[in-house]
């Protein structure tokens, strides 16, 4: 896997990464940078931005969405339930292509993505699992969890969600890319996050 990570002074510092395949597609994970900052590194690997992933709907892992779209004509995948098009989120339906996979497994060239729902930080969360990687959104972040007091924000869902990852079928070397601040490992995770071990809610 081709992953590069991008991050930079935009809105609260998001992580956002671009994956490109062994055919020359590229993969946007929460792109919320200068579209510049995918469109380069594609063109010097000569590949196409094809697919847009969105771990959800908030205005500081969207905002590069809808020019990559103009400018590549790629696809972009996000639950509805974030498409509000509002002041928090921007997105409106018509700027979503896809909804994921009901049987939750999506397909690019080599890479396989699992698509977990994650509700809690906003309705329409999810997490994607890649090979050994599992990018989290704002769902699951190193030693805490994503806010459940902003605007469709929901502890108990919340709950359920970090419930869930803490048992994924996955080895505990997974990195987990959260969308903001430093990576971690599941079993890092798993081992010493109250708020996946439920000790917060």
């Amino acid at each position: 896997m081709n992953l590069k990570h991008i991050t930079g002074p935009w809105p609260l510092c998001t992580n956002t990464f671009l994956l490109i395949t062994a055919g020359g597609r590229g993969i946007a994970v929460d792109p919320a940078a200068d579209p510049a900052c995918y469109l380069g590194p594609l063109e010097q690997a000569g590949a196409k931005l094809t697919h847009i992933f969105l771990t959800h709907g908030h205005y500081d892992h969207v905002g590069a969405v809808a020019e990559l779209r103009r400018r590549t004509g790629a696809k972009a995948y996000m639950d509805a339930a974030d498409a509000k098009g509002d002041q928090m989120f921007p997105l409106t339906p018509d700027l979503v292509d896809c909804p994921w996979p009901q049987d939750g497994v999506l397909t690019v060239d080599e890479l396989s993505f699992r698509v977990w729902h994650t509700p809690g930080h906003s309705p329409g969360s999810v997490c994607l699992a890649c090979g050994d990687k599992l990018f989290s959104g704002d769902t699951l972040f190193a030693s805490s969890c994503g806010r459940v007091d902003l605007p469709g924000g929901d502890p108990a869902q919340m709950r359920r969600s970090l419930s869930m990852l803490a048992a994924l079928p996955l080895p505990d070397e997974t990195e987990v890319l959260p969308g903001h601040e430093s990576f971690s490992t599941l079993g890092r995770e798993r081992r010493s996050n109250p708020y996946l071990l439920g000790e917060w809610f």
